[in-house]
């Protein structure tokens, strides 16, 4: 009878602890990339298919038919918002683990758009992933899904309805979002900037366009490592939800980007914890790098997961400068598309 009662007590202790695991999951969103730990849903969820017929003010849901597969993602349409100017769209992506509607709830993007008057799309990878590369990340990569396709897609989808300013079309994520900006950047013309966040990136770009970028990462991501090489989850491409994060130190990923853009030489200022290298490019352009001291894996600014998360799930802490979404929006507004 003792043994029994003991089995019982260590199965109640159990079923609380994974009580405590679920509840703080919502929480995380894109903190971080959970590969191989079986978090990933190997089966995309069911969609009703139809075209994008409405864009209404405020937030909204839309469906595209890409490759003969259902994909999702939200729209954000400030309520007072000018229909008869041409205005910035901004894509925000998010990490694995995130979708759109985690994104648009956890980066203060609505509220910036409120204030600039732009519009911003929120979508949603399969399987809460993307497939920035052939060995990343999880299924979509495992399965060949061809997330800039629906991108593009959803871009064009969006410019056609609303009133949208082509030069200013910009992407932004963080950690395997953030990779996917990254190849949107590598593999189209279509984004007059993008903003990076604790990312990398990964796969080929032997010929990208001069583009705009603005890279926030902090010195301490164990995830994205700041100096380059595999992180904590990766897996070397392998198994079922691949992960291979093999990018360069990321100074000298930026350090490319110069190159194609035949810019100068970068200026570095330091404001607290905050270095920012900004160098200016031909036709209006720049590439700037923000490294943060001692962040870890997140979104710098946004609101952090509570202390039980960050125990249970081996998460860093938030920090909290800088405000990543107001850096890269001015940043963004700064930087149209200019020339061919």
């Amino acid at each position: 009878m003792m043994e029994m009662s003991r089995s019982w007590t260590g199965h109640l202790a159990r079923r609380s602890r994974w009580r405590r695991l679920l509840a703080v999951l919502p929480l995380v969103g894109a903190l971080t990339l959970l590969a191989g730990c079986g978090l990933f849903r190997d089966d995309p969820e069911q969609h009703e298919v139809g075209p994008v017929s409405t864009m209404p003010s405020g937030s909204s849901a839309h469906t595209l038919v890409v490759n003969g597969q259902a994909r999702d993602f939200r729209l954000y349409q400030p309520a007072n918002l000018a229909r008869s100017t041409a205005v910035p769209l901004v894509v925000m992506l998010h990490g694995a683990l995130g979708t759109g509607s985690q994104a648009e709830t956890s980066y203060g993007w609505n509220a910036e758009a409120d204030r600039e008057g732009f519009v911003v799309a929120y979508p949603d990878g399969v399987s809460r992933s993307w497939a920035a590369s052939p060995d990343c990340c999880g299924p979509p990569a495992r399965d060949g899904v061809d997330d800039v396709a629906f991108i593009q897609q959803l871009v064009s989808t969006v410019a056609d309805q609303l009133s949208v300013d082509r030069t200013r079309i910009y992407a932004t994520g963080i950690s395997n979002g953030g990779m996917l900006a990254y190849r949107l950047a590598c593999d189209t013309k279509l984004f007059a900037a993008i903003g990076p966040v604790a990312a990398t990136q990964l796969g080929p770009c032997p010929a990208p366009a001069p583009t705009s970028v603005i890279h926030i990462h902090g010195t301490a991501d164990r995830t994205v490592p700041y100096d380059g090489g595999p992180g904590k989850r990766d897996n070397d491409g392998t198994g079922r939800n691949p992960v291979k994060i093999d990018g360069p130190p990321t100074p000298d990923l930026l350090g490319q980007w110069r190159t194609t853009g035949g810019c100068d030489a970068p200026v570095t200022t330091v404001s607290g914890p905050v270095s920012t290298s900004a160098a200016t490019c031909p036709e209006g352009r720049a590439v700037d790098l923000v490294t943060v001291d001692d962040a870890g894996h997140q979104w710098p600014g946004a609101a952090g997961p509570g202390a039980e998360a960050q125990r249970l799930l081996g998460l860093d802490p938030p920090a909290t400068a800088p405000d990543a979404t107001e850096t890269i929006w001015r940043f963004f507004d700064a930087h149209p598309r200019t020339g061919g």
